[in-house]
């Protein structure tokens, strides 16, 4: 499924990697990459990669690695993901394609999630050529849907060769900040069940859906933990998400279904964290319906260390999950820092300062010169 070559594609979009940081990012977004459609984005990112001669690039299906290969003692992993979540559906919204401006302010899908940070890396790539550390850009796709779904598990399964490197950076949107690690996620179905019965003859029935309510007083009771990490402090949470059950309005309901999703820190495995679920909802029938492990902070390596010092903030946490987890996996320590505010992505008003994007590629380009 992959293949390296250095000839360039044709007819496809084309993408200036030597223009302003800020206007490459709208070029990016105007080329729509909803989650299963990216094969025109990573076509333009490809042809744009091959132009580049001291790139060697290899493509698995819409996910793109461009490598240098300089002999540096260290090689570092920039990554990101290239495809969006839908376009919004409500009418007047500024999130989508083609995106906009307002002064500086640039509104579209993807802007902050991710290809502020997707044009980061594509002008990193074009202008600087000879980094003190050898770089692997990462550009995949299918990172906004199901999990075995993912781009970068398709390139650790296949093109694990390429992906060795010493630290990585995963550009999501972290404000400029750099945040260590990510939570983990695990997430249950919790049912009870009763007995159908008319509801004007309740007392036939079992109502499913009352025998839930035990259920939610436990998790409304429980007090989330706050747990220090290698430096960092990551808040959990666990939560109801939803709750379904019930026929008709006339029906006692013989079952109910609530999902129970809970964002656990990095020192636990998700088996612990199944357990910590399994133990406060005792006595009722679960099903673990997905689970993805989390990430410890990934700052106890040199070019962790060099790289907080550039940016020259205090590092946070990462809450949400992020696919540092699968770099940390791989055993590459690895952090989320990228232009835009996390809070804005999947947004209808989805936008990104023109300024935040050039600070991040300032903050990148003097840390690999």
């Amino acid at each position: 499924m992959s293949r390296t070559s250095s000839a360039r594609g044709a007819g496809h979009s084309r993408l200036d990697l030597t223009q302003d940081v800020a206007l490459l990012t709208a070029a990016v977004i105007d080329i729509e990459s909803v989650s299963g459609h990216e094969a025109a984005l990573a076509d333009a990112v490809e042809d744009a990669l091959r132009a580049l001669p001291h790139l060697e690039v290899t493509r698995n299906g819409d996910s793109i690695v461009a490598r240098t290969s300089l002999g540096r003692a260290e090689r570092i992993i920039l990554a990101g993901h290239l495809d969006t979540v839908p376009l919004p559906t409500v009418a007047g919204s500024r999130g989508t394609v083609p995106c906009s401006w307002d002064g500086g302010m640039l509104y579209g899908r993807g802007a902050t999630d991710m290809k502020g940070g997707v044009a980061v890396q594509l002008a990193i790539a074009a202008t600087v050529p000879e980094p003190n550390k050898d770089i692997t850009f990462i550009f995949y796709d299918h990172e906004e849907v199901a999990a075995a779904k993912s781009g970068l598990g398709r390139l650790e399964r296949e093109n694990r060769e390429l992906l060795d490197a010493d630290f990585g950076i995963l550009l999501e949107p972290t404000n400029g900040t750099v945040e260590g690690g990510c939570n983990g996620t695990i997430r249950f179905e919790v049912t009870t069940r009763g007995l159908a019965a008319h509801s004007a003859r309740a007392w036939m029935g079992e109502n499913a859906i009352h025998a839930a309510a035990p259920i939610l007083a436990r998790l409304a009771a429980y007090a989330p933990s706050t747990v220090n990490v290698d430096g960092l402090d990551y808040r959990e949470s666990l939560n109801a998400v939803k709750i379904h059950g019930g026929t008709a309005g006339n029906v006692i309901p013989d079952a109910c279904v609530v999902e129970v999703n809970y964002r656990f820190a990095p020192d636990k495995t998700p088996a612990q964290a199944e357990e910590r679920v399994r133990e406060l909802l005792a006595g009722f029938e679960m099903v673990r319906t997905d689970s993805s492990a989390g990430a410890r902070p990934g700052l106890n390596v040199p070019a962790a260390a060099s790289f907080v010092a550039t940016v020259g903030k205090e590092p946070l946490p990462k809450y949400g999950w992020t696919d540092v987890a699968r770099l940390s996996e791989m055993g590459i320590p690895a952090v989320n820092f990228g232009p835009g505010d996390p809070l804005l992505a999947h947004s209808d008003n989805e936008h990104v300062l023109a300024a935040d994007i050039r600070a991040c590629l300032d903050v990148l380009t003097r840390w690999l010169k």
